[in-house]
């Protein structure tokens, strides 16, 4: 076959979903003309299909370079970015397709902008409330607006019928502040509604199953059927537990299918859409003075909005490591996508002041090999021996969280602090070490450290944060005092505020009797 017609096979079996295939005839067509932005395009985003981020971030800049400048390149090219954690190249392409002339390409490229701009260590609050707005004008362009549902009429005595919205009901490591809540409701109260755009709720993952508990399976419903089903359903509060993480479906709350709509749990910032009304967080993550760079009324609950219970199983809490090996591993089992650069130079300055310690990284995005790679070379570019790095991929749950043996002290990623992963980590016993930040995303870990009773772990400042990682690697007292922590961490956090889901429940039904009026 001739270039031409080998690529033309290549976009085929790239659309028919066979993607090795596709991946080999596109490096064939490259082997052939080294300078195909076609080529290099198709190759990029099939192994970005695949996975590997490293490669398609490295094969989507060889299309640009090669000419191809179009919006769906530059579009591919900020998600493969975004993915590896290099958050500001992503967000600058996104950008430069703010403008295309192609209107689902440019709906896309604020939408991937406002979901990636809380991770933006150049964006502060305002820039935050300011693309996620413009965002939701542009997808209120597109979907149109509704009345807002009206308020049901509720004789004394009624009971409230509140709606959670979720598509991750099934997975137990995201939900635990959500079950926390949801199993401490009063039913006598409460009518609950759990709209499951994903897995369901189950024993399993830490739900307490009740009769009058109403689950709605909506996975397949298109937006607009949801918005209408929901309206027939007459829930009096609707709360998405979504936020940013589900994008796709935030179109929902333009449609305002109930009189009062909330969000909590997910959101690490203002959703900038006009559809929310309420936002739940606590006086950690949102101080009054950032207040207006909200689009929501803030509610504040004490102690931590994120208070949490493990309601299934776990791995036990493991000594650690540096009992036997002698030296400090310091450890994220973070999203890829908050490994930032800066994140990388301040762990590589922690690294190179303690040349005895090391770090172990694991997360879903290094489960490939061109992924590894690309963050070692941010590491190596660092100054920074990448034999001192270990990085591990995706594995089953339970497994995921036995990681934790591995780890001495776990670091906090910034700006985009860890949420689950803080917890988590807590959990299996191991401190982490976090500072104040400039924004609610930059703030989750802080909620969680400081009602956890170890205010100590969250530093005021950056610099203060790296002093504070290189002592503990060089005190000869460190092993043992983290001994003592991890004999009675689980123990001392079910006591504390961090998992004192009753008043969490408490303040969540206040507010709802709140804004339902």
């Amino acid at each position: 076959m001739s270039v031409h017609e080998t690529l033309a096979e290549a976009d085929r079996a790239h659309e028919a979903g066979r993607l090795e295939e596709a991946v080999a005839l596109y490096r064939a067509v490259l082997a052939a003309e080294p300078r195909s932005a076609e080529g290099w395009y198709g190759l990029g985003t099939a192994v970005q299909s695949l996975g590997a981020q490293g490669e398609a971030a490295q094969a989507l800049a060889r299309a640009i370079a090669c000419g191809a400048d179009a919006a769906p390149v530059r579009l591919a090219s900020g998600r493969a970015h975004f993915a590896l954690g290099e958050v500001e190249a992503a967000i600058d392409q996104f950008a430069r397709i703010e403008d295309a002339h192609d209107e689902s390409l440019r709906v896309m490229a604020l939408m991937n902008k406002a979901v990636s701009i809380p991770g933006d260590p150049r964006a502060d609050n305002a820039a935050v409330l300011r693309s996620r707005r413009t965002w939701a004008r542009s997808e209120a362009t597109r979907v149109g607006t509704a009345p807002v549902a009206p308020r049901r009429r509720r004789a004394a005595g009624d009971k409230l019928k509140i709606g959670y919205v979720s598509s991750f009901f099934g997975a137990a490591n995201w939900m635990k502040p959500v079950y926390g809540v949801i199993n401490r409701h009063d039913r006598a109260g409460f009518e609950l509604h759990l709209f499951a755009d994903g897995g369901l709720p189950s024993p399993e993952v830490g739900y307490r199953d009740h009769d009058t508990d109403i689950v709605h399976r909506i996975r397949n419903a298109s937006t607009a059927d949801l918005a209408d089903y929901i309206r027939r359903a007459g829930v009096d509060v609707l709360v998405d537990l979504n936020g940013y993480s589900v994008p796709g479906r935030l179109g929902l709350y333009l449609r305002r299918p109930a009189p009062a709509i909330v969000g909590w749990f997910n959101m690490f910032a203002t959703s900038g859409m006009p559809g929310y009304g309420h936002i739940v967080g606590d006086g950690q993550v949102i101080p009054g003075r950032e207040e207006r760079h909200y689009s929501e009324h803030v509610w504040r609950v004490p102690g931590s909005y994120l208070a949490f219970e493990v309601a299934y199983p776990v791995p036990d809490v493991a000594p650690p490591p540096c009992l036997a090996h002698g030296h400090i591993t310091f450890g994220c089992l973070g999203s890829q996508y908050k490994i930032t650069d800066g994140v990388i130079a301040v762990w590589a300055a922690i690294l190179g002041r303690a040349p005895t310690s090391r770090l172990y990284l694991r997360n879903g995005v290094l489960s490939d090999a061109s992924s590894r790679e690309a963050v070692l070379a941010r590491f190596v570019k660092a100054g920074i021996d990448r034999r001192r790095i270990d990085l591990e991929g995706r594995i089953a749950h339970f497994d995921f969280l036995a990681s934790y043996s591995r780890v001495d002290i776990a670091l906090d990623t910034f700006p985009y602090n860890g949420g689950t992963t803080t917890t988590e980590a807590l959990w299996q016993g191991v401190p982490v070490l976090a500072f104040d930040g400039d924004r609610w995303a930059s703030r989750t870990s802080k909620s969680l450290i400081v009602a956890a009773g170890m205010g100590e772990w969250c530093l005021p400042d950056e610099a203060s944060y790296v002093e504070r990682a290189v002592a503990l690697a060089a005190d000869p007292a460190t092993p043992a005092m983290l001994a003592a922590m991890r004999a009675n961490m689980r123990a001392r956090l079910a006591v504390s505020p961090v998992c004192d889901c009753e008043r969490l429940c408490r303040a969540l039904e206040d507010i709802y009797r709140r804004v339902a009026g």
